[in-house]
């Protein structure tokens, strides 16, 4: 399920971007990014990492519906209380801020995830591994924004509906995960709530996320402030095809993280390194023909989603693409080890360093490389942020590294890319060239794999098999 998830967010962005970027040009994609990037810091602050925390409390508790109940009514109100807060701070930032009344409107309409967001509490599904209900919830309303954005968005003032259509299609169906609640845990009121327990583990999953959120959007905010719309746009054309490119490394990661939480709080600790041993593994075997391929191919990637008017965006797109490899490696040893072993301030220092390293590269660099510096801050604070959280856990993962066929990947990656780079020589448009060297870059890629006999691409050939032979049967 959360495959088929993953390929919803893949695929809705790869028809929508193509039209919604040639009408609005990078200037208002680049107004939709920037206000979409400051309102996250609302966000942030409303949530106060409640959706990672909320994971790891809910599935401790989530075999008795009582204690489910009341830890969940607990965080929901605690979010709730922080939404008013961060809904002052906005309207007091659209009066004050001459650089934010331009577009009110927008920033209005974005702001609406805010409370979305909440409600939704999508913390409780995942922590109860409901990734069915997840996935056919969020298709049906990817699916709405997909015709809403065809039929509404004509021409390059119609910014604000994009910023509309994108928050309905991320956090609309949130209101029907409030309604659907009532299955796994009461809504009446239960009282004799204990808010002080959250406290303390809520306070360092907020300053992760602030971290994260400063060095995942600070890049965009300063590029707004210090250079133009128009910048904007370009560095947030490579971002998105990074961005749906990292939720394909990051999917297993992210349904392995209630699972892993649930075999530490069981002392299951044999199965919980089995399960990162497989999740480093795939990161690997997936995120670096992905990065290495769209290095590659960034000329042709950007020009097909995108149009010729975002040639800007290539540069930025080839210097961000190893944080694939960086960003899911962190994603299994601080979400799916370090947070489910307790030890979430690791975590935070991590975030922290890349956050800092990120401010310092943005000052120096975007006032002279525009995105192109925004893209060299966000690679070094991805590779800040690994390096702080290896050392950290090297003693439980070394073994696990040791265990990666480095060199089957490595010689996967050079043939892929004899077999495939030839094809850009030959002229035949955007579409076509990556469709065939797509092919024959990961065939000839996973084809090594198999005859090397790659442990986990056999395993996951032989799952293949056996499901075709059990349909046949």
């Amino acid at each position: 399920m959360n495959a088929i998830l993953t390929m919803s967010s893949f695929i809705f962005p790869l028809i929508t971007f193509p039209y919604v970027s040639r009408i609005l040009l990078p200037t208002g994609t680049g107004k939709v990014s920037f206000a979409t990037s400051l309102i996250s810091y609302f966000s942030m602050f409303a949530q106060l990492g409640i959706p990672t925390y909320g994971v790891r409390a809910c599935a401790k508790v989530r075999d008795d519906r009582e204690k489910l109940t009341r830890t969940a009514q607990e965080l929901l109100i605690i979010n709730l209380v922080m939404d008013v807060v961060s809904y002052v701070a906005l309207a007091i930032a659209l009066v004050c801020v001459p650089r934010l009344r331009e577009d009110r409107a927008l920033y209005v309409v974005v702001s609406f995830t805010i409370i979305l967001t909440s409600i939704g509490m999508e913390w409780l599904y995942k922590a109860l591994e409901q990734y069915t209900y997840i996935t056919i919830r969020s298709i049906i309303f990817k699916f709405i924004a997909l015709v809403a954005m065809f039929l509404l968005i004509h021409q390059q003032e119609d910014y604000v509906i994009y910023g509309a259509i994108s928050i309905f299609a991320a956090s609309a169906s949130n209101i029907f995960n409030f309604i659907n609640a009532h299955k796994y845990i009461d809504m009446k009121p239960v009282g004799n709530y204990d808010f002080k327990r959250h406290f303390k583990p809520v306070a360092v999953f907020f300053a992760m996320s602030c971290a994260t959120t400063i060095y995942t959007h600070l890049d965009t905010v300063m590029l707004g402030f210090m250079t133009s719309d128009e910048d904007v746009g370009y560095y947030n054309a490579a971002v998105k095809i990074k961005s749906v490119l990292v939720s394909v490394v990051t999917s297993l990661g992210t349904v392995l993280l209630p699972r892993s939480s649930y075999y530490v709080e069981s002392g299951q600790i044999d199965e919980f390194k089995r399960i990162t041993r497989k999740a480093l593994n795939f990161v690997f075997l997936v995120a670096t023909p992905l990065m290495l391929y769209f290095i590659l191919y960034a000329k042709q990637g950007i020009y097909f989603l995108s149009g010729s008017a975002y040639a800007g965006s290539i540069v930025p797109m080839q210097i961000i693409m190893p944080t694939l490899l960086f960003i899911g490696l962190t994603n299994i040893l601080g979400i799916q080890m370090l947070v489910p072993l307790g030890r979430e301030r690791v975590v935070l220092y991590s975030e922290i360093a890349g956050a800092v390293v990120d401010l310092v590269l943005n000052a120096l660099l975007i006032p002279r490389f525009a995105s192109s510096g925004a893209a060299i801050g966000t690679l070094a604070a991805e590779f800040v942020v690994l390096v702080v959280q290896f050392v950290a856990l090297r003693k439980d993962v070394t073994s696990a590294f040791r265990k990666i066929s480095y060199w089957k990947i490595a010689l996967g990656l050079l043939l892929g890319t004899a077999a495939s780079y030839w094809v850009a020589g030959l002229g035949l448009g955007n579409f076509l060239t990556l469709a065939i060297s797509a092919c024959l870059f990961f065939g000839v890629y996973g084809l090594l794999l198999l005859i090397t006999k790659e442990r986990m691409t056999i395993e996951i050939f032989n799952q293949f098999l056996a499901k075709l032979k059990r349909k046949k049967d």
